[in-house]
């Protein structure tokens, strides 16, 4: 499903469900990544197949790896856009390059079952999930997953702001400054 905001729902939903372990801007922008390849065969007139390498698993990660080295660099503007979304955001590499792999891997999951042409497990020609559901019910399942995203979004914010005004409102205990010594 390239260029389609199909993916946002499941990769949103999983990313704050396991905010925890996941940077969430680089494992939701990871969909995206992966549908650069089919950008570029487009625009270039390639042909069919327009889902080649980093539609599988072995490319897919890598894609995931290299988006997460790239979006380092990026860290405290991701952390500004978290801040303004209020999100708690700390990061690691290691945890981006997780969240990189696990993004891209998600899409090729996703497309696998929609489209033909992806090769899951390339190079093998099987396609085991191909068609496991169908085209309108993996588009129906992602408009359900964004639902859910918006609704555990919401959520999230709300508990934030609620612990806040909790820490806000007990009594803050206040030091006496020392005494000085008179000599």
């Amino acid at each position: 499903m390239p260029y389609t905001p199909y993916h946002f729902g499941p990769s949103g939903f999983v990313g704050l469900v396991f905010k925890k372990y996941i940077d969430i801007p680089v494992f939701v922008l990871a969909n995206i990544a992966v549908d650069v390849e089919v950008l570029v065969i487009g625009l270039l007139g390639l042909g069919w197949p327009i889902h080649r390498f980093s539609h599988t698993l072995l490319i897919g990660a890598l894609a995931g790896a290299v988006w997460a080295l790239a979006a380092y660099p990026l860290r405290r503007l991701f952390k500004k856009i978290m801040t303004i979304l209020r999100l708690p955001y700390q990061t690691s590499l290691r945890r981006m390059l997780i969240s990189g792999v696990l993004g891209a891997w998600l899409h090729v999951l996703i497309d696998s079952v929609y489209h033909y042409d992806v090769r899951l497990f390339w190079p093998s020609r099987i396609r085991p999930l191909y068609q496991l559901l169908t085209r309108k019910q993996v588009k129906t399942l992602c408009i359900g997953f964004f639902v859910l995203a918006v609704i555990e979004y919401l959520l999230i914010v709300k508990s934030n702001m609620k612990q806040n005004r909790a820490q806000n409102s007990q009594p803050q205990i206040q030091s006496r400054p020392a005494k000085k010594k008179l000599e």
